[in-house]
């Protein structure tokens, strides 16, 4: 890992070079983005932003094979324009370029690499973010609830996003958004393009207040796609719906708890589609003045396989989630075909310092399917089963700096301990992911 080393000293001194440049002025002037001072000039209809983020990150064990690693540098700068040229019309810009350097990959390509490309571009009519009715149309970011099945995949270098139409109405205690939409195919060297006949339409609903100290979320979300090959090897239409509800809020004595259940039903040409899947968690605050600490106990479930070959599809789809960290910090593990039980501890131990600590263990949900990646990804499926059920366990932690609006920095280290299923099925070489990032806003 002598070049993630040597690729940390290049982050730690992004880092301390931020550091160094960054007004000792009142906490107001160094709170200040340049381009606030470049909106301040320019007219009110108009406005200008900006993010670069890099980070550094590897791995030993990929695919859980011996003599797997790579170490490499992700680069991400995006630059952003809106036009509001009436209170109830706006236009949204965002641009991205996103490269890796030096990573074992010929050509690169995403989610590593997607050189200079259109990632937004969309009209408003009203107000889709706070107001009582807005429509937005053109591409677009979509993120509900704990993104768990529609997110953006931020942590990821070349993210996601849609091409879309979406309607927002607010009355009251209660929200409801509907939308149809593509995903967008990111190409390297290519203008991204979404792929028609891959259609995801939705209503998400939020009620505030139904019970005390809680937001209920339910949904419906229905993917179409085409020419997709059935369990028999023929060619038939995907179309499946998932019925959903999520459902948090807060306890006395600083508990608070998440729940997210799914049904997905529906059919691939003459397969048959049923699978479901579950999140449970509960946490609780405690009573300290400075650390601010907090514990959680929190168990996934998602359905698999036991027959890839009977005309019958049990494997849940996670759909387009930001699969980051919910399963582990590693990500080789996704909500699909999987039994996972968490536990985690967070601490603020200053204002602007933040860090986490978490144990993750898994078990097959259904030995016969396989291990599949937070991006939906397939590693390893032994068909007869034999290879048992239990995949491993992930210890991580992170800590994070929010030195001010322009500069957030944050490291962090994750290691699987493979088991049963992986010492059968791969070579179970146990997994490391170390990484450190900084983000500058501008």
């Amino acid at each position: 890992m002598s070049r993630f080393l040597r690729l940390g000293v290049l982050v730690l001194c992004l880092t301390l070079d931020g550091l160094s440049q960054t007004p000792a002025a009142t906490p107001e002037a160094s709170n200040k983005l340049l381009s606030d001072h470049v909106n301040a000039q320019l007219p009110k209809w108009l406005q200008l932003g900006g993010e670069y983020r890099a980070r550094v990150e590897g791995f030993t064990g990929g695919g859980f094979k011996v003599n797997t690693e790579d170490a490499y540098l992700l680069s991400r700068l995006r630059l952003s324009m809106t036009i509001r040229p009436e209170s109830w019309l706006k236009f949204g810009f965002q641009t991205q370029d996103a490269r890796v350097f030096w990573k074992n990959q010929n050509p690169s390509a995403p989610p590593y690499q997607d050189t200079f490309d259109l990632r937004q571009a969309y009209v408003d009519i009203g107000d889709v973010e706070k107001g009582k009715l807005g429509f937005r149309g053109g591409r677009q970011e979509l993120a509900f609830g704990d993104e768990r099945l529609i997110g953006n995949s931020n942590w990821t270098n070349t993210a996601r996003s849609f091409d879309a139409l979406r309607g927002t109405l607010r009355r009251g205690r209660y929200h409801l958004d509907l939308f149809a939409a593509r995903v967008v195919k990111q190409q390297d060297a290519e203008f991204d393009w979404s792929t028609p006949g891959n259609n995801l339409y939705g209503a998400y609903c939020g009620i505030e207040k139904l019970v005390p100290n809680a937001t209920v979320d339910p949904y419906f979300l229905w993917r179409r796609q085409s020419a997709l090959k059935t369990e028999s090897g023929s060619v038939g239409i995907l179309n499946y719906g998932t019925v959903g509800l999520r459902w948090v809020g807060k306890l006395p004595s600083s508990w608070d708890y998440g729940l997210e259940m799914d049904r997905q039903t529906g059919s691939l040409g003459t397969d048959t589609v049923a699978a479901w899947a579950g999140h449970w968690v509960l946490g609780k605050a405690l009573p300290t003045k400075h650390l601010h600490p907090r514990i959680a106990l929190e168990y996934n479930y998602a359905s698999g396989d036991a027959n890839a070959k009977d005309g019958h599809r049990s494997t849940f789809d996670q759909l387009y989630a930001t699969g980051h960290d919910k399963y582990g910090m590693d990500d080789q593990v996704g909500w699909k075909n999987i039994r996972n039980a968490r536990l985690t501890f967070e601490t603020k131990p200053a204002k602007k310092w933040s860090a986490a600590a978490k144990y993750d263990v898994w078990w097959l949900a259904d030995p016969h399917d396989g291990l599949y990646t937070a991006a939906s990804n397939l590693i390893v499926r032994v068909a007869n089963g034999s290879a048992g059920r239990f995949v491993g366990q992930e210890l991580d932690g992170a800590v994070a700096y929010n030195l001010s609006r322009q500069f957030q920095f944050g490291a962090g280290f994750g290691h699987i301990f493979p088991g049963t299923f992986l010492n059968n099925a791969a070579q179970g070489e146990s997994y490391n992911y170390p990484y450190a990032t900084t983000t500058f806003a501008f």
